[in-house]
C-alpha cells in the first residue's frame, strides 16, 4: 500500500467521523472541522500523485479560493446562510462541468480512454452544470435578485425541459460513439445549463429548502461520477458522501411536505410570500400587547416556541434565548418546535437556535413535540406560516392540504408575532390567525420578544 492510498484511507475516516458530528448543534462544529481536515489530507494525497505537476497554478488556486470563501464565510449573517449555501454548493458543481471540458480537451475527445471514462465525464459534466446553473437561480430567488414566485412556461415547461435533456443526453452520446468535435461537448454544457436554469425558475419560495437539497446531492454524484473518470479516490468518496446524504434529506424534507420530489421539480408552488390576508366581518383578528403576552407566559406551565423564516430575518434567536430564561427561571417549561421545512435551507432553525446556545434537548422535532401542543398553555409563533397552518389538515382545496404540520392549534392559547399579514411562501392565508384562540403580536420579531421580556422583568 502506497502513502498516498494511506493518506486517503485517513482523509475518508476523517469524512465520515466528521459527517458523524453534524447529527447535533454540540458536535457540529467540531465535525466541521475534522471534515476540513480529512479534505486536507486528500488534498495532499492528491499532490503526492506521481506525474501531478502544476504545483503553482494549484496553489495559486487554493490560495484564490481561501481568499474568497474564508471572508464569505465569516461576514455573512445567518439569514443570508441558505443562499451561500446554495452559491458555494453550486460551485462545486460547475467546478466539476469545467473539469470534464479540460479531460474532454487534453484527451482528444476521450479517444485512447475507455468507454467508461467517457461516459463518467460527460455524466459530471451534465449533472454538474445542471447543478451549478439551478442554485444560481436558487441563490436568485433566496436573495431576491428574482422573484420568489415560480416562473415558467405552464404546459410546455416540461416539454421544453425533456427537450434540453434529450439534447444534451444526444450531444454525448455522439461523443461516446467517437465524435471529437468540441462544438457537440460546448452543447452538452449549454443544453445542461439552460435545463438547470428552467428547472429552478418554476420552483416557488415554498419548495426551495428541498431544491438547495436535491442541488446538494446532484453536485455530489457529478463529483463521484468525476473521481470516477480521472481514478480519483478522494473524489469517487467524498462526492458519494455528499450525494447519498444530500439525497436521503431530500427524500425526508419532501415526506415532511407530504410532495414527491417529481411535482417539486414540476413547479408551480409557493410565491415567496404574498399580499396581506383579506379580512372581512367573518374572519377578524385579536390584537394583543407585549404586556398581555408576559402574563400569559408567565403564568403557564409550558410554553412551546414556534420559530420561522421571520426569526432568522429579524434575527431575534437571542432575544427568544434570553425571554426563555426568564420562563425557566420562574418554573415554566420551554420548548422549541422544529419543522423540517421551517426557513430557507434544511436545519435553518436548529442552526439559529444553536448560535444562540439554546440547549439542544429543548428543540424537539416535529413528531416528538406534536403530541405535546395539547398539553401546552401558550404556544409563541415567530415568523412560522405554512408549517402552522390548518388548513393543511382540513381544507382539501388548499395547495398545502395533506402536509404534516405543527399543531399549534391545538394549544389553548396561541401568540402569534408577525410584521402583518402577509401570506407565506406557498401564497396562501394561514386559517391559525383567524382562530378566536390566537392573539397577534404585530411588528419586527426581534423587538416585539425584547418588549415582551421587559415585560417580564417586570412582573
Amino acid at each position: 500500500m502506497t502513502a498516498v492510498q494511506i493518506l486517503y484511507i485517513v482523509a475518508f475516516a476523517l469524512f465520515v467521523y466528521g459527517l458523524m458530528g453534524l447529527t447535533g448543534p454540540r458536535t457540529a462544529v467540531r465535525g466541521n472541522w475534522i471534515a476540513a481536515a480529512g479534505m486536507g489530507v486528500a488534498v495532499i494525497a492528491t499532490l503526492m500523485i506521481p506525474g501531478m505537476g502544476n504545483w503553482w497554478l494549484i496553489l495559486l488556486g487554493l490560495a484564490i479560493g481561501a481568499a474568497v470563501g474564508v471572508p464569505s464565510a465569516r461576514r455573512v449573517k445567518m439569514t443570508a446562510m441558505p443562499q451561500m449555501v446554495a452559491l458555494f454548493n453550486g460551485v462545486g458543481g460547475g467546478a466539476v462541468a469545467l473539469i470534464a471540458w479540460v479531460e474532454f480537451r487534453q484527451s482528444d475527445g476521450f479517444a485512447h480512454e475507455a468507454a467508461y471514462v467517457a461516459v463518467a465525464s460527460l455524466f459530471a459534466a451534465l449533472v454538474g452544470s445542471v447543478s451549478f446553473w439551478g442554485s444560481l437561480i436558487a441563490f436568485g430567488k433566496l436573495q431576491e435578485i428574482l422573484p420568489g414566485r415560480p416562473i415558467g412556461a405552464g404546459r410546455l415547461q416540461q416539454p421544453i425541459n425533456l427537450l434540453l435533456l434529450v439534447g444534451g443526453l444526444a450531444c454525448g452520446t455522439a461523443i461516446v460513439a467517437g465524435a471529437s468535435a468540441e462544438l457537440l461537448v460546448i452543447g452538452l454544457l449549454v443544453l445542461s445549463a439552460a435545463l438547470g436554469v428552467l428547472v429552478v425558475l418554476p420552483i416557488g419560495g415554498a419548495d426551495m429548502p428541498v431544491v438547495i437539497s436535491l442541488l446538494n446531492a446532484l453536485t455530489g454524484l457529478s463529483a463521484a461520477a468525476m473521481g470516477l473518470a480521472l481514478d480519483n479516490t478522494a473524489l469517487i468518496v467524498a462526492g458519494m458522501i455528499v450525494g447519498a446524504s444530500g439525497t436521503i434529506l431530500t427524500n425526508l424534507m419532501a415526506k415532511a411536505m407530504n410532495r414527491s420530489i417529481p411535482a417539486i421539480v414540476a413547479g408551480g408552488f409557493g410565491g415567496g410570500g404574498g399580499p396581506a390576508a383579506e379580512v372581512d366581518g367573518d374572519r377578524t383578528v385579536r390584537r394583543t400587547s407585549a404586556a398581555d403576552a408576559a402574563v400569559q407566559m408567565a403564568y403557564a406551565n409550558q410554553v412551546i416556541v414556534v420559530p420561522g423564516y421571520g426569526m432568522a430575518v429579524a434575527q431575534a434567536q437571542h432575544a427568544v434565548r434570553e425571554m426563555a430564561d426568564l420562563l425557566e427561571a420562574r418554573g415554566v417549561a420551554v420548548y422549541y418546535a422544529i419543522h423540517p421545512v421551517a426557513g430557507r435551507m434544511p436545519g435553518h432553525m436548529n442552526v439559529l437556535l444553536a448560535e444562540a446556545d439554546v440547549p439542544y434537548d429543548r428543540l424537539k422535532e416535529m413528531d416528538e413535540i406534536n403530541g405535546e401542543f395539547a398539553r401546552t398553555d401558550v404556544a409563541i409563533v415567530i415568523g412560522a406560516n405554512d408549517v402552522t397552518n390548518p388548513a393543511a389538515r382540513t381544507d382539501p382545496s388548499s395547495p398545502i392540504y395533506g402536509m404534516p404540520i405543527l399543531n399549534v392549534d391545538e394549544s389553548r392559547s396561541v401568540i402569534v408575532l408577525k410584521r402583518g399579514m402577509a401570506t407565506g411562501f406557498a401564497g396562501v392565508d394561514n386559517a391559525l390567525y383567524f382562530d378566536p384562540r390566537t392573539a397577534m403580536l404585530f411588528g419586527d420579531a426581534k423587538a416585539s420578544v425584547s418588549d415582551v421580556t421587559e415585560e417580564l422583568k417586570n412582573l
